[in-house]
């Protein structure tokens, strides 16, 4: 890519210790040939404005199977099912993107160079977005990267009540009519944990990877 191990302490004082180990590298850059074959060996950027690049592959690896595991409550399934939402499954990835660093008024990842990537990664068709929308004003989404039958899920917004959840539920629900195998969240985190994301040795997750991101599946 170039990419180097990293040395000793990661050297970033902002991410946190129970995360470091999953810091595989850092280095070179955010062009689509560079984030397509980094997404392909279970790589992905996380890095604060103005540092090195970090590529990661954390341990565990949160995951979800569309066919299997996704878990609806009641009250969210009513409100899936609203009938004045517009669920967009050929959403605008820079959009979303977008929207997902502006909701973030603490600061954020979502710096104007990942924007860019990720808007790079939509125009070529490897990322994707599914948008929420109601009256005529976006209201939530989801964006990630598309690698075979894995769906590699980078961040997701709401503007209003539960509309990130819609885009999640809306998400899965198409994964499993193309035929996606694998939904890989990233990180672990008990919000994710109760739609039915669990954890999955990094290990088995590169071997299924190196399986999955060979099929040809149509989004």
């Amino acid at each position: 890519m170039p990419l180097d191990p990293p040395e000793g302490d990661a050297g970033d004082e902002d991410v946190e210790d129970e995360h470091l180990e999953g810091l595989v590298a850092y280095g070179g850059d955010l062009r689509p040939p560079t984030l397509r074959q980094a997404y392909r060996e279970g790589l992905f950027p996380w890095y604060a404005q103005g540092d090195p690049i970090l590529w990661w592959s954390p341990e565990p690896r949160a995951v979800l199977f569309p066919l299997d595991d996704l878990h609806v409550p009641r009250r969210l399934a009513r409100v899936v099912a609203r009938s004045d939402l517009e669920v967009r499954l050929a959403g605008d990835v820079e959009r979303v993107a977008r929207a997902c660093a502006d909701a973030r008024a603490d600061g954020t990842w979502i710096h104007p160079e990942m924007i860019d990537a990720y808007a790079a990664l939509g125009r070529s068709g490897d990322a994707r977005a599914v948008e929420v929308w109601r009256a005529g004003r976006f209201v939530g989404g989801i964006y990630g990267v598309v690698v075979g039958a894995v769906f590699c899920a980078e961040s997701m917004v709401h503007l209003e009540t539960d509309m990130s959840k819609v885009a999640l539920v809306s998400l899965v629900e198409h994964l499993r009519q193309r035929d996606f195998e694998l939904l890989d969240a990233q990180l672990m985190t008990p919000h994710l944990a109760r739609f039915g994301v669990r954890p999955m040795p990094r290990t088995e997750y590169l071997t299924r990877l190196a399986v999955l991101r060979e099929r040809d599946v149509s989004w």
